[in-house]
């Protein structure tokens, strides 16, 4: 590792500053602190509260995010061994070390295609603003990259992959300065451009792989999601149901939805090491548990409203969007108040827009999406509520 030192602080001063290559400074920068801590001090009295930075917080994500990639990558295989008959494999079956090699090596063959374009059209669009600009790469996009192929289908085409990220950085993040500025979740921002675009292959419909060969995923299987057959069959879904698998996650979906399991592992290291909002998250709970109460006390037997918020909870994107999108530090809410009124209305919307609109079977993105746009406007009347109240306090209102 010394000697990777040495060779980089002998190249860098023609990256710096009248250098030959000064205007590639941004791309040597991202490379060496991607693999060492920035040797630069800051030369003034710096206003540091704590010792957490952009780097180890985006790092901290990229951890929690884990056990939703590894459940992932296990379970986009799993589901295409189901669907193949070669392979002789039932739901019933247990599942034995074999079968979780051959399937977490089926689902890497699905995941890490997606990825890769995503880093390579996201990350080159994030290089030529920070090019253009004369700033550094920030981190940030690295959670974005990992996010984006989570909540996009196993069998979305690579093209689309491409055209979504790309929507998302540019639209999402850079026409408003890039990282910190955005008012929009880039991730979000990019699937809701391709569910507008091609809502069939994003919402609606769950494209199983069919591998004809163990080594090689190709051709699809499609069927019907768990939020599309609860709005067709309402209560009565429930019968080929099993709540423990939805929980756990061995049901078809996209990458990330499915393991309410992994994701609360996530939300456990997120809460711990002060990255993640608590309140957002029970926000989000908690609305989603009201809203499906009052739908429940209004509902025919049998019927879609009829469904218990248990179910919510661990189908489609709720539990994923709960834990790391809408907890996104810089679209959602800054104030304590305002992190508990908007992840209650993220969560009475979820279900609103679930059970209410035949059209869109997945509420939360475009819920959080949606919340993105207020959380602003939230914060300036709690805010304001607090300068009036401080204002009567010391009487001169």
């Amino acid at each position: 590792m010394k000697f990777l030192r040495k060779k980089l602080d002998a190249i860098a001063p023609l990256f710096e500053k009248g250098g030959k290559f000064e205007k590639w400074y941004p791309l040597w920068e991202a490379g060496d602190s991607f693999l060492y801590t920035p040797g630069h001090r800051t030369m003034s009295g710096p206003h540091v509260r704590d010792a957490i930075d952009l780097k180890r917080m985006m790092t901290t994500v990229v951890i929690a995010l884990m056990p939703c990639i590894l459940w992932s990558i296990f379970n986009t295989g799993y589901q295409a061994m189901l669907a193949d008959s070669s392979y002789g494999l039932a739901a019933a079956d247990s599942i034995t070390m074999d079968v979780v090699m051959s399937a977490s090596w089926i689902g890497l063959l699905a995941f890490l295609p997606i990825y890769i374009v995503t880093l390579a059209a996201g990350g080159a669009v994030e290089a030529l603003f920070s090019i253009v600009r004369k700033h550094e790469i920030n981190e940030g996009f690295l959670v974005t990259s990992m996010l984006f192929p989570l909540i996009v289908p196993a069998s979305i085409p690579l093209w689309q992959v491409a055209v979504g990220i790309i929507f998302g950085t540019l639209i999402g993040k850079e026409v408003f300065g890039g990282t910190g500025m955005n008012i929009l979740n880039p991730a979000l921002t990019g699937r809701l451009f391709l569910f507008i675009a091609y809502p069939a292959q994003i919402s609606g419909e769950v494209w199983t792989l069919l591998p004809s060969d163990p080594a090689l995923a190709v051709d699809g299987h499609s069927g019907a999601t768990a939020l599309a057959a609860f709005y067709t069959d309402g209560a009565n879904a429930l019968q080929d149901m099993s709540w423990w698998d939805a929980f756990l996650g061995l049901m078809p979906g996209s990458f990330a939805e499915t393991s309410t399991l992994a994701c609360l592992i996530g939300a456990v290291i997120l809460i711990g090491s002060g990255v993640g909002s608590w309140r957002i998250m029970l926000g989000c709970l908690f609305g989603m548990i009201g809203m499906s109460y009052l739908l429940n006390f209004f509902a025919a037997p049998g019927h879609y409203m009829a469904i218990d918020w248990t179910w919510h909870l661990v189908v489609g994107g709720f539990a994923f969007g709960t834990v790391f999108m809408a907890t996104d530090p810089v679209s959602a809410s800054q104030t304590d108040t305002g992190k508990w009124i908007y992840g209650i209305l993220i969560g009475l919307l979820t279900v609103l827009v679930r059970v209410l609109n035949p059209a869109y079977p997945e509420g939360m993105m475009l819920a959080i999406i949606f919340m993105n746009v207020f959380a602003p406007t939230i914060d300036y009347y709690v805010v304001k509520a607090n300068v009036k109240r401080r204002e009567k306090r010391l009487g001169i209102q």
